[in-house]
């Protein structure tokens, strides 16, 4: 243990040197002074073998713990990571799955519904926070100015404030989005994203994104009721990440619900039920079908086997049923 004369020098007897309070108070100033951005090391972050991580499988907004959290997935390739969606949490999950905030450069979203975008903006804000300086480019159905504008709109203060006092860079101009149609939508460094809009009623552009990469293909669904031309873009995929619902768990569910016959219309409308996904898996060829966004996703008796099981009657390949944080290799 080390001890402090009055006069803040160290009191010998331990190894340790005679240090003034002059030093000391010099020290600890310059500490202060550093903003923790400016403590990173240098160069693009390093982050690991290639892979998919499952961040939030949770369909629907409510939260009721940490996990599982609304829907989210990183697509990690040649050390760039690639975010699929922004629901409630994706912050947290990434810090979990090791993918440093700073190494955020693009962002897809399928659609505009709160599951999928409400942390869009401070996913963006939380990178800035800890340092990015590099262009962030949201790629997301008409709409996407908006939820960023009214975002920046509600940090203003805190943005200019922290640009004065701690020298950053401007948050706006870095995040840039960029509205999606279908087609391909991105394609840098030997990777090539497309869209296909889906069949989500009542929102109208809604997609589902294919990421080709040289010997690797993984496409998502997004959320989609049973949509049989998904099947043609997702031809021969290796990994099909498709969201999914129980319908004998959906009408439990309704059945707890003051809403219950609007709310059960709703989840047949615009999702797909568990043999449904078999069939579009079995018609595209895919080698392994992940399970994701699971609706309903807080029934304990829906265990892995049930979600398999249902999904077998139709689907004879590989099935992975999803969970947050599940890492996937992509070789």
């Amino acid at each position: 243990m080390t001890l402090v004369r009055r006069d803040g020098s160290v009191l010998p007897g331990d190894g340790a040197p005679l240090i003034s309070r002059r030093t000391l108070l010099a020290g600890t100033a310059a500490l202060a002074a550093a903003p923790a951005f400016a403590q990173l090391p240098p160069g693009p972050p390093k982050l690991g073998p290639n892979r998919l991580v499952l961040l939030g499988t949770k369909g629907g907004p409510a939260i009721r713990g940490y996990s599982p959290s609304p829907s989210a997935s990183v697509l990690v390739w040649n050390d760039v990571p690639y975010v699929i969606d922004a629901g409630y949490g994706v912050t947290f999950k990434l810090t979990d799955a090791r993918i440093p905030l700073v190494a955020l450069r693009h962002v897809f979203v399928t659609h505009h519904h709160s599951d999928h975008n409400l942390e869009l903006g401070a996913l963006c804000y939380n990178a800035w926070a800890i340092g990015l300086k590099a262009p962030v480019d949201v790629y997301a159905p008409e709409g996407v100015e908006a939820v960023l504008d009214g975002f920046m709109a509600s940090q203003r203060a805190d943005i200019e404030t922290r640009m004065a006092d701690e020298g950053r860079p401007d948050l706006r101009t870095l995040v840039r989005p960029h509205v999606v149609r279908e087609g391909v939508v991105f394609e840098r460094d030997g990777l090539k994203v497309s869209a296909l809009r889906n069949l989500h009623p009542p929102v109208v552009e809604s997609y589902a994104y294919k990421f080709e990469m040289p010997g690797r293909t993984v496409v998502f669904s997004g959320d989609t009721a049973y949509f049989p031309p998904l099947a043609d873009f997702a031809r021969g995929a290796d990994i099909l990440v498709h969201e999914v619902a129980y319908e004998p768990g959906l009408e439990a569910l309704a059945a707890r619900n003051p809403n219950g016959p609007t709310l059960l219309a709703h989840l047949k409308a615009s999702h797909t039920m568990t043999e449904d996904v078999g069939r579009i898996a079995a018609a595209a060829g895919v080698k392994t079908l992940v399970l994701n966004h699971f609706v309903p996703a807080d029934d304990r008796s829906l265990t892995p086997e049930v979600w398999t099981d249902s999904v077998r009657k139709t689907f004879a390949g590989t099935i992975v049923v999803g969970r947050d944080l599940l890492e996937i290799p992509l070789g």
